[in-house]
């Protein structure tokens, strides 16, 4: 389990399985790759085209191949030396398809199932007769119209009784068949001692004598379900043995279907719909009274109880093997923050990897999905090796904008959109967006919670529950980072303490209507101050403060990233997880500040531009923040667009001009940033496939910012207008020359940017993480978009050309930067750094770091490690560098500027193979054929 030199990200699904994986590791090696990073393979549901709706821990997704399928790709891994990081889901699991055992346990038998405590279920809600039973808000209208439309069945497989919703099939609970054996009974005409109807009495007795769902002790739970077991085997097997039998419970089920136009026909299936564990509503009840933990607000990813030794057992086991048997050699694991305790939870996981692994073993290699905020630091006790890299790629995205034009641009958008946008104001308005609609379920259990320990107290037991939820609400949307991580007993450090008063200071403020005690009671509780002796309700405090701790972390995810982001469009490539789009810039010693620290702290930590969530390809982004260096041109530019545009928009029933005017602006950028410079066709016509690209991106951003549409209250006629707007503005030649010529003048210097991201992941502290396709030029936007298949044969033929072209390296990187728009100048700077990262393993994991001052248009540092060195070095704002003058920053664009590389002594550059000697070297002999350099040093 050695620290991989490098990782490269693979989507698997139905579309690119174990042998398409497979078919690629020769190029992964060649490319010098080291280690094969997944999404989750675990069996998802059916059709998943992403692996995290794992519905059975305990197999490999069969539409990924079989067990022969994946020992023949991770030995094909193996043979070559490479290892592999596993994507792992430890948060939820899918429930949306019926094929989750554990749920579907819990939905056949409520409290009494032997996995009830597997599942973050509230059974005492506030909701009126929702006790002891869970809201599946699956229906697509009002459950009365539903029901009277016939669109609930109960049907059978077998011996096996099913709720049927379409294609949707929800368990029956035993305790409620009396309702169709009984009619099925009166319906016999068998003889008295007919065996068979003496079998079905048999069971409809058992059935009666079978403990209820809420009356079944904890330790009376595996006897009843072995019970139930039994009856529902005898029950199959008699309805397979007697034809009567079956006839007559088909029959009653015939009859408990209803008739549509007869409201009263559908009494008796109301009743036994009654009888069941769950409850069926419309989706849109899910806002308000779901009962049970999810991730973020998706209804069909349910939070399981990870800190439950049995469901930590279950849930790992597969993974343990493989880990065992040298077939997983790294784990990544998704969305920790949703974890009651993760640390705990960490602990428990290298624990049972380095049971598994031989003596003397290192720890597992450990990365987690973990956002960082602006001046936060991962707990440093953390059993992990770091995160997967969000925070890296903040701050070099920070890296390529001038920080100067922020004011200007910030001047114009404001102007544009006729109003002053603050994004501070916009983050904390979206938030609340969020805890008011999708995650409103959420509050209400929690200040549910909060209602109950507050009863017990004499000095809380007038707070209402109006003012307990004001409470909550505000100190969540205040809350500075995605959460606090104080542990079940009250430990916790001053970090966390800081953030909590700050979050609570700032909802003070925010909501003074609201009695300073509530805030001081709800203080305590987060920090586990003051708790009750009595340990039932000290257990309660202590569950209430986990539960918020693993709240506040959806509401940012949903609250920021998948709204704020898309309603604030000043700069889009700021706008990125891992970044904070209110920050105009990174300056180059803040970046080498954020290397220092992670190279003390967690030098094996990820570093990545791209992945799978993030909101534009790396390249987009680096194109984009070019803006920054002239954006005046840039303010012409789209005053120019706008005014062609009015006869593009369309004007609504209520008067307003669709799309708005600030939905525009990122369609400008959107354009201007992804646009495929090499695939244009006579007079700069866009492809049709860039249009529909466009077209869909531009769906979901304007439901993703929740203002004039969103995904569960659309308005068809905003979507409308939007799609035209796009269409007819990429079929416009007054667009879109333009367009094409403005991205040209951004093109080389955005390429720039994107060579010198490739250096600094490659170079810097940490694992550096390559994302499927990524060698070449990455202009995809936002999922769906960055997860189309890659053409592995072309990358490939370019690979072979470039390793073929070796024997001439600096006439190879001239030839490949003139032709740049094919993307093979970063194949081969990429496949360049891999190789040397792998070849040179401890310089780059355990080297030194030291930055070395090179002015503002260069970052530069050096690592060293015994007597190896390595010195990369990238420029940055080439646009003002050069003045536009020339389109990349070589040669004489530097003057007379050095670097100084310290004591004399011999560089070779290993993109170009030149070669430099002494203590100071002209930046115009280090950029004199490429504009990024990595130099070694030789003797």
């Amino acid at each position: 389990m050695t620290t991989p030199a490098s990782t490269y990200r693979l989507q698997l699904h139905a579309g690119f399985d174990f042998r398409a994986a497979a078919a690629i590791t020769d190029y992964l090696d060649a490319l010098g790759v080291d280690a094969v990073y997944t999404s989750p393979y675990l069996h998802a549901e059916r059709g998943s085209t992403h692996g995290y709706n794992v519905v059975d821990h305990g197999r490999l997704g069969p539409e990924l191949g079989d067990e022969a399928d994946y020992d023949a790709w991770t030995d094909g891994l193996r043979a070559r030396g490479l290892g592999h990081v596993l994507d792992f889901v430890p948060n939820h699991m899918g429930i949306g398809s019926g094929e989750n055992r554990w749920w579907n346990d819990v939905l056949e038998s409520g409290e009494a199932s032997i996995f009830e405590g597997w599942f973050d279920i509230e059974w005492a809600p506030p909701k009126v007769g929702m006790g002891g039973k869970v809201l599946l808000p699956i229906l697509g209208r009002q459950f009365g119209e539903a029901l009277e439309a016939g669109e609930l069945k109960v049907v059978r497989d077998g011996g096996s009784f099913f709720v049927a919703y379409y294609e949707r099939r929800l368990p029956a609970a035993i305790k409620s068949l009396p309702r169709i054996l009984g009619p099925a009974l009166a319906r016999l005409s068998l003889a008295a001692d007919d065996p068979t109807l003496a079998e079905l009495h048999s069971i409809v007795t058992a059935i009666d004598h079978l403990p209820g769902e809420a009356s079944t002790p904890l330790d009376a739970r595996e006897q009843r379900a072995r019970e139930k077991d039994v009856i529902k085997r005898r029950l199959t097997a008699l309805l397979a043995e007697s034809e009567a039998i079956a006839a007559a419970v088909d029959a009653a089920l015939q009859e408990l279907a209803g008739t549509p136009g007869d409201p009263r026909s559908f009494d008796a299936l109301e009743a036994f719909l009654n009888e069941q564990v769950y409850r069926l509503s419309f989706w849109r009840v899910a806002t308000e009274e779901i009962n049970y933990r999810r991730f973020f607000d998706v209804n069909e990813l349910a939070a399981i109880k990870m800190e439950d030794p049995a469901v930590f057992s279950a849930a790992h086991a597969l993974v343990l093997r493989k880990l065992a048997e040298g077939r997983i050699t790294g784990l990544r694991l998704d969305h920790t923050d949703g974890l009651y305790d993760p640390a705990a939870y960490f602990e428990a996981l290298q624990a049972e990897a380095r049971a598994h692994a031989p003596a003397g073993a290192p720890p597992l290699y450990l990365v987690i999905e973990k956002i960082l905020e602006p001046g936060e630091a991962l707990p440093r006790t953390w059993q992990v090796d770091g995160t997967t890299g969000y925070d890296f790629l903040g701050i070099v995205n920070g890296l390529w904008i001038r920080p100067d034009s922020g004011p200007r641009l910030t001047r114009f958008y404001h102007r544009f959109i006729a109003a002053e946008r603050d994004y501070e104001a916009i983050a904390h308005d979206s938030r609340l967006a969020i805890l008011s609609a999708s995650l409103s379920s959420e509050i209400h259990m929690l200040a549910h919670r909060l209602e109950r320990i507050a009863q017990t107290r004499r000095r809380s037991r007038d707070f209402t529950r109006v003012s307990l939820t004001s409470a909550i609400v505000e100190t969540i949307a205040a809350f500075p980072v995605y959460r606090t991580y104080v542990r079940p007993d009250g430990s916790r450090t001053a970090s966390d303490d800081a953030y909590i008063d700050r979050a609570l200071r700032r909802a003070r403020r925010r909501r003074p209507n609201v009695d300073a005690s509530v805030f001081e009671f709800l203080r305590d509780l987060l920090m586990l101050r003051s708790l009750p002796e009595e340990p039932a309700q000290r257990a309660e405090a202590v569950r209430f403060a986990m539960r918020f701790a693993q709240l506040t972390g959806p509401v940012i995810a949903k609250g920021v990233e998948d709204t704020a982001l898309y309603r604030y469009n000043r700069l889009v490539c700021l706008n990125e997880v891992g970044s904070d789009p209110a920050i105009f810039g990174t300056s180059v010693d803040e970046f080498h500040a954020h290397n220092h620290r992670q190279r003390e702290w967690f030098p094996r930590t990820m570093t990545t531009t791209a992945t799978h969530d993030t909101k534009r390809g790396e390249d987009v982004r680096a194109r984009l923040a070019v803006l920054s260096e002239l954006p005046d041109e840039w303010r012409r530019a789209v005053s120019a667009w706008s005014r062609m545009s009015r006869p593009h928009r369309t004007r609504l029933d209520d008067d307003d001009l669709a799309p708005t005017a600030n939905d525009a602006y990122l369609f400008y950028q959107t354009v201007v940033g992804a646009l495929p410079l090499d695939e244009l066709g006579e007079d700069d016509a866009v492809p049709a496939a860039f249009v529909d690209r466009v077209a869909a991106y531009m769906e979901k951003a304007t439901r993703e910012a929740k203002e004039r549409t969103s995904w569960i209250a659309n308005d068809p006629a905003y979507e409308a207008a939007v799609q035209k707007f796009v269409r007819e503005m990429l079929a416009h030649p007054g667009f879109c020359g333009p367009a094409a010529a403005l991205a040209r003048k951004l093109s080389t210097y955005g390429a720039v940017n994107g060579l010198a991201q490739v250096c600094l992941r490659l170079a810097s502290p940490g694992v550096p993480d390559t994302y499927q396709g990524g060698e070449l030029w990455d202009f995809s936007l936002v999922d769906p978009d960055n997860r189309r298949p890659v053409d592995y044969e072309r990358r490939r033929q370019a690979l072979a050309d470039i390793q073929a072209r070796a024997s001439d390296p600096r006439a190879r990187a001239r030839d490949l930067l003139a032709s740049y728009l094919d993307g093979r100048i970063k194949l081969m700077v990429l496949h360049l750094g891999l190789t040397h990262r792998r070849q040179h393993r401890a310089l780059y994991l355990e080297g030194s770091y030291a930055p070395i001052a090179a002015g503002k248009h260069v970052v530069a540092f050096r690592r060293a490690h015994g007597d190896e060195e390595l010195v990369c070095v990238v420029p940055r704002l080439a646009y003002t560098l050069t003045g536009g003058r020339q389109p990349w920053p070589l040669g004489a664009a530097w003057g007379e500027q050095t670097l100084a590389l310290g004591p004399a002594a011999g560089w070779r550059d290993l993109l170009t193979g030149a070669e430099h000697r002494g203590a100071d070297v002209p930046l115009a002999d280090v950029f004199a054929d490429l504009p990024v350099s990595l130099l070694v040093r030789v003797p």
